[in-house]
């Protein structure tokens, strides 16, 4: 057998192989162990998708809390146009003074995907949420407390609040 045919079986070999054996396990794997997260982590109400636990979406009426800005241009939070700011520590957006308010608030994310903002962004926004819908100061931090995720495996990452998971709560439509 020539050299030739030999890497033209281990061409065909590995190619079967890489590009459709592997693919297909992996996924019927994520499929089996990892359901919910293999299908975009997306949150239904009553049949209907609501959105997904992994992408932002934009609020801005005074009833619910506002994630952090998004980066993605005219359309915010349109996952087809993720991209940061490209703004550097240095930049002149970044060093106005804003008052009390947690950076998140004003700073857009990596991704500008981001759905999660700070305990600390979301407190500093009860007073707005709970004044909008005539509920108690109270209830609306016991629901930021309700639904802080704390740091994956105790110390990965900061503690986050999921903007639609918790806007759905006040809504009376998550109940988990």
């Amino acid at each position: 057998m020539t050299a030739f045919m030999i890497s033209l079986r281990a061409l065909v070999f590995f190619t079967v192989l890489t590009g459709l054996v592997y693919p297909l396990l992996v996924l019927v794997m994520g499929q089996a162990a990892f359901s919910h997260q293999a299908r975009g982590s997306l949150i239904t109400v009553g049949g209907k998708v609501l959105g997904s636990e992994l992408i932002g979406q934009n609020f801005d009426q005074p009833q619910y809390f506002w994630p952090r800005p998004s980066a993605t241009g005219p359309k915010p939070y349109n996952a087809e146009a993720s991209s940061g700011s490209n703004f550097g520590p240095l930049h002149p957006d970044l060093k106005k003074p804003v008052a009390g308010m947690p950076r998140d608030m004003w700073t857009t994310s990596g991704s500008g995907l981001d759905p999660h903002i700070s305990p600390e962004a979301a407190r500093y926004q009860a007073a707005r949420v709970s004044e909008a819908r005539k509920i108690g100061l109270s209830v609306v931090n016991q629901l930021i407390g309700r639904y802080t995720e704390r740091r994956q495996f105790g110390i990965l990452g900061e503690e986050r609040v999921n903007v639609l998971q918790l806007n759905l709560a006040l809504d009376g439509n998550l109940l988990n």
